[in-house]
């Protein structure tokens, strides 16, 4: 029997204080997530201008702080700094956003579990986008550069690399040649002296192939073939496709002596 670790179940509270809470799912470039990541939690990250004009759908746009700008490597494209959102209401599906907060310390008595939070409910998604302004062209076309930039190039070596050596002949090609000429090499035995081998064998069996008859031989195949060709047959055909067998006037199998039945003595003196 083998046993299996089951992970027991554990029963968490979740707090739903700010259910009734609405918020917004936003979805943002990737040059902006990746500010984002970089930037310290002690700073601000942009402003978001709601503008509303009665009878019309609220126009929002996010304004990147200068901090975040600021982050960038040597040598990094900027990135555009103004972004509209275009905003959808969430019709036919239930979002929600949670959140956990892991324990810190398991030293204590009683161990702390972990608490499961309910932040609000997406009422509205938003999709940011950028102005198509002189930044915005510089950025896209540097990674439609990047991305055209083929991932393997070839290199010009100034010096001998012994990683990336080429090998002028393989390890296995070279066993297989050496046992190919050990094959070419083998000695003809008398032709005499293969026939009677190979009727030896065929008075054992009916049906032999290649393979079996060079291991029975010791033969090479161009040789044992030449011989094979004059006393067998190749078969074709099923049940016995690919294989040899001696031709009738070279089959010479033991026959079975018919048993003659013996007389009963008793019979004979009752008669």
């Amino acid at each position: 029997m083998t046993s299996t670790n089951v992970v027991p179940h554990i029963d968490r509270e979740l707090d739903l204080s700010n259910t009734g809470r609405g918020v917004w799912l936003v979805k943002v470039p990737k040059y902006i997530a990746n500010k984002w990541e970089k930037a310290p939690g002690n700073i601000e990250v942009g402003k978001l201008k709601i503008s509303r004009v009665p009878g019309q759908r609220a126009q929002v746009q996010l304004s990147l702080s200068e901090a975040v700008l600021c982050l960038k490597d040597p040598g990094e494209q900027s990135i555009p700094k103004e972004h509209r959102l275009d905003v959808s209401n969430v019709t036919r599906q239930s979002l929600g956003v949670f959140s956990h907060v892991v324990p810190t310390s398991t030293d204590a008595v009683v161990p702390e579990s972990e608490k499961l939070y309910m932040e609000g409910r997406i009422v509205q998604k938003l999709e940011c986008r950028p102005y198509a302004d002189t930044t915005y062209y510089k950025l896209k076309s540097e990674s439609i550069r990047k991305a055209s930039m083929p991932q393997r190039q070839v290199q010009q070596l100034d010096r001998i690399v012994q990683n990336f050596k080429p090998v002028s002949d393989h390890k296995h090609n070279i066993e297989y040649q050496e046992r190919k000429k050990a094959e070419g090499k083998k000695a003809r035995d008398d032709k005499d002296a293969v026939l009677n081998m190979l009727f030896a064998a065929f008075e054992k069996h009916q049906y032999y192939n290649i393979k079996d008859l060079q291991k029975i031989t010791k033969q090479p195949i161009v040789y044992l073939k030449e011989i094979l060709k004059e006393v067998c047959n190749y078969n074709l055909k099923n049940p016995h496709k690919n294989m040899w067998e001696l031709k009738p006037e070279y089959r010479h199998y033991k026959q079975e002596v018919p048993v003659e039945p013996k007389e009963d003595k008793h019979s004979s003196d009752s008669d």
